[in-house]
């Protein structure tokens, strides 16, 4: 398993180690062992996602407002551009993006600690995400941030997206932290 740190705090790229040969391949897509000690990921994981997409949806950018989820990410079927933000107020490194492809082709996982926003977009005729995640899902507990927001300038590689109604309305990260200047709002 070779793992790589990206520009943003604890955010991992991991490439498991793949078995191929002519019949196809094998991996392990996760070993809480082997993830804690190679890639320091000690969180337990309690929910799995799993997001069928067509072509050119856009989901996010997405996270958690008082009970943040840590996601580790996969493409088991397709490939989708996948994008991670940091919104955490004071963070040093706040507003800055990552940026990957993760595909059934090149294996990659994208580990996104607690605290982030992420979403992605398809760049296959279909695809298959799945995420383990640290935290349960709370609809009552979700927040979301512009895809286009122009502080961060994400650079998807797709013009016109398919996006849902929620989608559509998250607030820019400027808007988004003066949102929780407000005292009696949660945030991350």
């Amino acid at each position: 398993m070779k793992v790589t740190a990206t520009a943003l705090p604890g955010v991992l790229i991991i490439e498991p180690q793949v078995f191929e040969d002519a019949r196809g391949y094998f991996m392990e897509t996760f070993s809480a062992r082997r993830y804690r000690e190679q890639a320091g990921i000690m969180q337990a994981f309690v929910q799995d996602n799993h997001s069928h997409s067509r072509r050119g949806v856009l989901r996010g950018l997405h996270f958690q407002k008082a009970r943040p989820q840590g996601k580790l990410v996969s493409v088991t079927r397709g490939a989708v551009y996948d994008v991670v933000v940091d919104i955490a107020p004071g963070s040093p490194t706040l507003g800055a993006h990552v940026g990957i492809e993760l595909s059934d082709r090149n294996h990659r996982q994208l580990w996104v600690p607690p605290g982030y926003a992420h979403g992605f977009c398809v760049l296959s005729e279909q695809a298959d995400q799945t995420y383990k995640c640290t935290d349960y899902y709370d609809p009552d507990d979700e927040g979301g941030l512009a895809w286009n927001c122009p502080d961060i300038s994400v650079a998807w590689p797709i013009d016109q997206p398919l996006l849902s109604a929620k989608d559509r309305q998250h607030p820019t990260l400027s808007q988004l932290l003066a949102q929780w200047t407000d005292p009696t709002r949660r945030h991350p």
